[in-house]
């Protein structure tokens, strides 16, 4: 059996929402979780559209929706994690990301301008360099 293909649709309504894919013989629904902060997140919904493909949806708790960038991470039980997965953690499918607030364009902004000063330190530095050799 390939490996599950997970197609991320839409974010509506305060509910996520994916399409998951298995080619080949897929006899059982895969054995998937979501995790926010390293905790599961309850209520995933998954239902068969046809023969080893899912709709899945997630209604996406209040409580963890809130300032600054959230990330949710979405797991395959029943597969073998990636390099440097713990042991029994499951394969990491996709995950999706959530991003709120007045105060995260203030740092996103500044994130930028700290990241255009590094790339003129740095081409200054080529240039010195280009120039000495």
């Amino acid at each position: 059996m390939s490996d599950p293909i997970l197609t991320r649709t839409r974010i509506a309504g305060g509910t996520w929402e994916a399409v998951l894919t298995r080619s080949g013989r897929a006899e059982a629904p895969p054995r998937l979780e979501v995790s926010h902060l390293g905790e599961a997140v309850p209520g995933l919904e998954m239902h068969e559209l046809s023969p080893g493909e899912w709709a899945l949806r997630l209604p996406i708790p209040p409580a963890l929706i809130a300032d600054g960038v959230q990330t949710f991470v979405v797991r395959d039980l029943g597969a073998a994690a990636g390099i440097g997965g713990a042991q029994g953690e499951g394969a990491v499918l996709n995950t999706f990301t959530l991003v709120v607030g007045e105060p995260l364009a203030h740092d996103l902004r500044a994130e930028i301008d700290l990241l255009r000063a590094e790339l003129d330190l740095l081409k200054r530095a080529f240039r010195r360099h280009c120039a000495e050799s």
